[in-house]
């Protein structure tokens, strides 16, 4: 598997996008923001469409959009937290303008096949090229920077806003560049797993290390360890079996990592009650 080039390509991209969605994902859903995490993703489909439309690269389009998208959602919402109203406002009117911009694009000469919308919509980890392997891995050590930079304030944000507001924390600033972390994160990530299965990358993972532990900062990079291992499980399993997507594949280990923390989570639940009762 390491002897070809394209797996290679595949599996170094693929760890740093597990290691941004990880990191991203955990404060996602401690924040309970998974719902722009989903908007956010489809935006990605709309803003490289939009690109591909007015001839220029998709990716233009695709990180425009998509930390755009974040700082507007976090603008429109109190203390930067859109509510599900707002979100779903918002995602309804992109979506919409990504399928005109699909109909517009499918019905060019030069592309009328689609192909691209195809590699928005459930990713090309498979055909990137060196420059693109280049790029994904700058972003997403850019992404993880920042969203490390600002993590001890955003935890405090994002467990007690009305404390942490009172105690000077920037709490609106914070969550607007927070959102934009998260666009950006999708649009690196979307070339993975595609904008349609991206929320399982950033979500099932986080939510595991969730369940399985309280320390936040143990959290934060048991959340990484389990994305970058659902990467490299997908790769291995699509790989293997041909016939298997691997943007699917990913997501399908990441959602088992998840359903397996649950598992024993509750049976150690259940167990401790047994215990307190016998």
């Amino acid at each position: 598997m390491f002897a070809q080039e394209f797996m290679r390509n595949a599996l170094v991209t693929g760890t740093f996008v597990g290691l941004a969605c990880g990191l991203v994902g955990y404060f996602v859903v401690l924040r309970a923001q998974v719902f722009a995490g989903d908007a956010l993703s489809h935006i990605a489909f709309t803003g490289a469409l939009g690109a591909a439309v007015i001839g220029l690269d998709i990716r233009t389009g695709l990180f425009a959009a998509t930390i755009l998208g974040g700082v507007t959602l976090g603008a429109l919402g109190e203390r930067a937290r859109a509510d599900d109203v707002v979100i779903g406002s918002f995602f309804a009117w992109t979506l919409g303008l990504g399928v005109l911009f699909l109909s517009i694009f499918t019905t060019k000469s030069s592309a009328g096949n689609g192909t691209a919308g195809v590699r928005v919509l459930f990713g090309s980890i498979f055909g990137l090229s060196t420059t693109d392997v280049r790029v994904s891995v700058v972003l997403a050590l850019v992404a993880c920077a920042l969203l490390l930079a600002i993590a001890r304030p955003l935890l405090f944000a994002s467990l007690d806003t009305a404390v942490a507001a009172a105690q000077g924390v920037p709490v609106r600033a914070l969550g607007v560049g927070f959102l934009a972390i998260v666009g950006l994160v999708a649009a690196q990530a979307t070339q993975a797993v595609g904008a349609l299965l991206l929320l399982g990358l950033l979500a099932a993972p986080a939510g595991a290390a969730h369940r399985l532990t309280t320390s936040p900062f143990r959290g934060l990079l048991l959340s990484a360890a389990l994305a970058v291992g659902s990467v490299w499980a997908g790769l291995t399993l699509s790989y293997a079996f041909p016939t298997l997507p691997p943007s699917s594949m990913i997501v399908a280990a990441a959602v088992g990592a998840y359903l397996l923390a649950e598992v024993l989570t509750s049976g150690l639940g259940r167990s401790g009650a047994a215990g307190r009762t016998g």
